[in-house]
């Protein structure tokens, strides 16, 4: 099984610049590892910069998923984290630039993404990249919705 290198452009996406290479829980380090851009981009742009962000790492990232996964001979490796990069910008994009928002945002992301409730799980059949990034998207909306209920109750902004 040959892993393409993380300095390669296919690498360095999928991987999001090897941060999915760090020790135990790729994913949640992919997801921690977006919060800074996506907070740029909140900054600039509104709610529309995570969600820009989340599109673009969606369409970069089922490409770059798709050809890691091929060349490591694996259907899904944990060193891909695009796809937590495209679910946590995405659900960034439901809560307000603030530090209660993003924790909130994080926290909902991780336990879906992880939990993987109905009917997100079917998206990993997908083929390719589709397979490795969908469920992702599949788990950013039940955490959009979980994050945005939670800052409203709490009153965070």
């Amino acid at each position: 099984m040959r892993r393409p290198r993380a300095t390669r452009p296919v690498g360095m996406v999928a991987t999001w610049f090897g941060t999915g290479l760090l020790p135990r829980m790729p994913g949640t380090w992919g997801s921690l590892a977006t919060l800074p851009p996506a907070a740029g981009l909140a900054w600039a742009l509104g709610p529309l910069g995570p969600a820009c962000g989340g599109m673009l790492a969606t369409a970069v990232g089922v490409w770059a998923a798709g050809r890691y996964a091929r060349a490591a001979g694996e259907t899904d490796p944990g060193a891909v984290v695009i796809d937590e990069v495209a679910g946590q910008a995405l659900t960034l994009a439901a809560v307000p630039l603030s530090p209660l928002g993003y924790a909130l945002a994080f926290v909902a992301f991780r336990i879906t993404d992880t939990l993987k409730p109905w009917p997100v799980r079917r998206l990993e059949r997908l083929p390719g990249g589709w397979g490795i990034v969908a469920d992702d998207l599949g788990a950013a909306v039940y955490a959009a919705i979980l994050a945005g209920i939670a800052v409203r109750l709490i009153g965070g902004s």
